[in-house]
């Protein structure tokens, strides 16, 4: 089924290769015990702070765990779920606060937790404890073509009445006021939420309704009528006009304020630039705007949120403990925040207690609306079986698309919310037995893949970590975990390839050697990623004996696809997975033959 003895143990994916050394230590000739080493799940923009730990504490060892799922958030609470997780850990949401609390050290006793605002503390506390601490945040409001609007003379709006007048005045220019991102339908969904904070979501009545609400204890209706009228003044007025291509947000930003097709621009997107590249443009960020002007609002979220897992603080892991100690201290103190902002991350603020941004950030007036408390975190913990669905009804409604309106976007709020606690399980369509490791969930999607294309084996790579952070997107890099699988687990293990695979005929000798070789994707003398080998009905590959075999999209070199005369096929390998797993009902890593 697979050649397991064709893995490198240096190419497993816990291997210890720490930011360009091939021992565990940051550096110098010390070499540090494995036992030592602290497990680190890869997450994107700690590059930088990385650096800054190997340079302040060469004696702290890191050992990188490869993910690049497309379900980051999933999958490490799935980890935690397993008991599973990286020492340190690392998640965008804090979506179980019991597990936390399970899993993960109380964090409140720390000195570091004292260079954090009241405030921060108050909103990521526990029962009183900390478990998981924000690593900085991105803050959210409304882009404008700010230079646009200086040209014109054209003020910024302080409530609605003249926002209304201001669009006024847009559309006579023959300009759109604003364009909205509606790609990814949790732009709408955000959009219409935030609206909502300007009034009363964010009072303790709102609060209480959405905790009632996600419980199944309340109803939309008889709440957010004055919410949609509201948003219907943001449509008439041309706030939310629609991209008719749905292009991703970056896109949309660039073409309808770069090119002046539009002043305002609401998406959630933290941008890494203040200029528009065309035509120099400087970008601004003002507040969603309340009826009045009395709530004014920005949006936040944390990049990420970091915290230990509780076995540091077990007995024999003393010195890891004290080792993660000194890195969330330097993480957390004014030279380790530092890391996180540059040029390219405009909307990035540190969370330190006396950290500043210059008047002239695009960032600043947000800054002083969190100070005062007018700024509110991004919704998605507990809306997550129903955030994409209803979003696509507020873009129905934003593009006039089956008669969809304020009165039927609640009416789809409550049928959504109540058919998610009413059929819990309606997704779940297998289950496995046990856990799998990451090789053995690589063996099982090659036996979808296989299955799928009627070829006689699959060779896929198991993705990991390599020098300079270098990780390879379309490798393995999930595990199946025990329970019951949902497309939502699907995701998480998938790794991320487009709607196609290739075919290529080769023998099993070639086959054989080429598994041997591993995959060489990232050339520069770095070590190639191991290939896992599934073959129909478990057999041998006979030497001299042409087959079939399947790859994943970019899973191998150019060279080796002029080689085989590759052949490349439309097909989606989370469908293939979805069907063959359905098909399949139960699976298990020693089940499950592909005949």
């Amino acid at each position: 089924m697979a050649i397991y003895g064709k893995i490198r143990p240096v190419l497993a994916l816990s291997a210890a290769v720490v930011l360009g050394l091939t021992a565990c230590t940051f550096g110098g000739d010390a070499r540090v015990p494995e036992k030592e080493a602290l497990t680190w799940q890869t997450w994107s923009g700690f590059d930088d702070f990385l650096g800054l730990v190997q340079e302040q504490y060469p004696d702290i060892a890191l050992d990188f765990i490869s993910y690049t799922g497309a379900n980051k958030t999933g999958y490490s609470w799935e980890q935690m779920k397993h008991d599973d997780i990286s020492d340190i850990f690392i998640t965008s949401q804090i979506l179980h606060e019991e597990m936390a609390k399970e899993r993960l050290l109380d964090l409140s006793g720390y000195e570091f937790v004292n260079q954090f605002p009241h405030g921060i503390l108050d909103q990521v506390s526990i029962d009183g404890g900390i478990y998981l601490l924000p690593a900085n945040y991105s803050m959210y409001g409304i882009y404008y073509n700010k230079t646009l609007m200086e040209e014109k003379g054209w003020e910024l709006p302080s409530n609605i009445t003249e926002l209304e007048a201001l669009c006024e005045e847009i559309r006579e220019e023959g300009m759109i006021p604003g364009v909205i991102g509606t790609q990814l339908t949790g732009n709408t969904f955000s959009a219409v939420f935030n609206l909502a904070k300007t009034d009363w979501l964010t009072t303790p009545t709102g609060m209480t309704w959405e905790q009632d609400f996600l419980e199944g204890n309340a109803t939309a209706a008889g709440m957010w009528e004055g919410t949609m009228a509201y948003v219907k003044r943001y449509i008439d007025m041309g706030m939310f006009t629609t991209d008719p291509e749905d292009r991703n947000n970056p896109d949309v930003l660039l073409d309808y304020l770069g090119n002046r097709k539009s002043v305002f621009c609401t998406m959630v997107l933290p941008v890494n630039i203040t200029k528009l590249p065309d035509t120099g443009d400087e970008l601004g960020m003002m507040p969603y705007i309340s009826e009045d002007g009395s709530k004014n609002i920005y949006m936040y979220s944390p990049s990420c949120y970091v915290g230990l897992s509780k076995r540091l603080a077990e007995p024999g892991n003393e010195k890891k403990l004290e080792n993660a100690v000194r890195l969330l201290s330097l993480l957390y103190s004014a030279q380790g925040q530092e890391m996180f902002i540059t040029q390219e991350t405009p909307c990035v603020l540190s969370l330190l207690d006396g950290s500043g941004v210059p008047e002239t950030s695009m960032i600043y007036d947000a800054q002083q609306a969190l100070r005062e408390g007018r700024a509110f975190p991004m919704t998605y913990a507990g809306w997550e079986n129903v955030l994409a669905d209803m979003g696509q009804a507020y873009k129905e409604w934003f593009r006039g698309e089956n008669g969809m309106d304020g009165p039927g976007c609640i009416a789809r709020m409550d049928a959504l919310q109540q058919s998610s606690l009413n059929n819990p399980q309606e997704n779940v369509f297998c289950k496995a037995v046990t856990d799998f490791s990451v090789e053995e969930t690589a063996v099982l999607l090659g036996k979808a893949l296989g299955s799928a294309a009627g070829v006689d084996a699959v060779i896929i790579p198991i993705g990991g970590y390599r020098e300079g952070g270098l990780e390879l997107k379309t490798g393995v890099t999930g595990k199946l975990y025990a329970g019951e699988i949902d497309t939502e687990k699907v995701q998480m293990i998938l790794p991320n390839v487009s709607g196609k695979y290739a075919v290529m005929t080769m023998t099993g000798k070639q086959a054989e050697e080429l598994v041997e070789t591993g995959f060489d994707a990232l050339g520069e003398g770095q070590e190639p990623y191991p290939y896992i080998l599934v073959t129909r009905g478990d057999k041998e590959l006979k030497g001299d004996t042409s087959y079939q075999i399947a790859f994943l999209t970019e899973g191998y070199t150019p060279e080796v696809g002029q080689n085989y005369d590759v052949q490349v096929r439309e097909g989606s390998l989370k469908e293939f997975l979805c069907t063959w797993l359905e098909e399949q009902k139960t699976v298990s890593p020693a089940g499950n033959p592909w005949n």
